[in-house]
């Protein structure tokens, strides 16, 4: 369920519009959202609409070589990496943050309604309405933010989410990672992916698309790592990324529950506890939650490694009914 103060239809159209030259719209600069490929920068423009509130504008393509529609709807992961992306912008282009600072994601959770996500004649145009809160900062620079979201389309409310995350200047980040803060080296090292499991277990069309390996018990799979993934990887880092590891937690839940209709992770909750590293093997293990305060179809999703838990998620799959013409 949606939880939050925007309400669906409250948003008014534009009023004393006037006639004029047509405006030009472009996406933000890829820089600003730590992207090495324009084609997967999503954001197209931000202002600042109060002191610690702002909006954020993004497009999605009507079709995504990794965030495959499903039943006519585009990919909540697809929501998940447009809000990654305004972690960047607004830490540079609102508050000044410099470049080579690293971002520490440290809780994530989002709910939406999947029939906001129906797949028009053109692509998607987004409006996020954002309020941050800085919890701490170091001459200036916000070093532990707050976010709250509220996503809207044509006026309507499409999602609700809340995040954390850090931000570290480049000498501690390299005093905090040390030898692993070499990132061509860590990169280049990073073992050979294994082999996917089955991609309709995975709920995925393509074998290139699964981040899970072969089961390995129930509800066990290694994390599948492929570095050479153009959109997952988009450049080279000296740790499993973020998305990666949420896009892991929607492939086990999907292994566990086995929906007999496509299914989308509706919601998530997640919080990253440490870093995943390339060096050595992480398990997926994913249960089915048997708590009463838990939504149906919620399932439990850890990624452990070293046997230490280095990420929790809830994910809740709901059927993607097909959406009317």
């Amino acid at each position: 369920m949606l939880v939050t103060t925007e309400r669906p239809g409250s948003v008014a159209p534009p009023v004393g519009a006037t006639a004029g030259p047509p405006s030009l719209t472009t996406t933000v600069p890829r820089e600003y959202v730590h992207r090495a490929a324009l084609s997967e920068v999503f954001l197209t423009g931000w202002r600042r609409t109060g002191g610690q509130s702002f909006t954020v504008t993004a497009q999605w393509p009507r079709s995504h070589s990794f965030f495959t529609a499903v039943e006519g709807l585009h990919d909540p992961l697809m929501l998940c990496e447009t809000i990654r992306q305004t972690f960047p912008l607004l830490l540079h282009a609102a508050y000044g943050t410099p470049f080579g600072h690293q971002l520490s994601w440290s809780r994530f959770g989002y709910s939406l309604d999947p029939q906001a996500l129906r797949v028009g004649r053109t692509p998607a145009e987004l409006e996020l309405r954002v309020v941050s809160e800085v919890l701490n900062e170091r001459r200036g620079i916000p070093t532990d933010l707050s976010l709250s979201y509220a996503v809207l389309r044509d006026g309507d409310l499409v999602a609700a989410a809340d995040t954390r995350f850090g931000c570290i200047a480049p000498a501690v980040y390299r005093r905090v990672r040390g030898e692993r803060a070499d990132v061509p080296r860590v990169f280049a090292a990073a073992p050979a992916p294994a082999a996917p499991l089955a991609p309709a277990m995975a709920g995925r069309d393509h074998a290139r698309d699964v981040v899970l390996g072969p089961q390995d018990g129930p509800g066990r799979w290694q994390l599948r790592v492929d570095t050479g993934h153009p959109v997952l990887f988009d450049h080279p880092v000296d740790h499993v990324p973020g998305m990666l590891l949420m896009e892991a937690a929607r492939q086990a839940a999907h292994a566990v529950d086995l929906p007999a209709e496509a299914a989308l992770p509706t919601s998530m909750n997640v919080t990253f506890h440490r870093y995943v590293e390339f060096d050595a093997p992480c398990w997926i293990e994913a249960r089915r939650q048997a708590s009463t305060t838990s939504a149906p179809g919620t399932l439990r999703v850890d990624a452990v490694q070293d046997g230490v838990v280095a990420f929790t998620s809830e994910v809740t799959l709901a059927a993607a009914a097909t959406p009317a013409a």
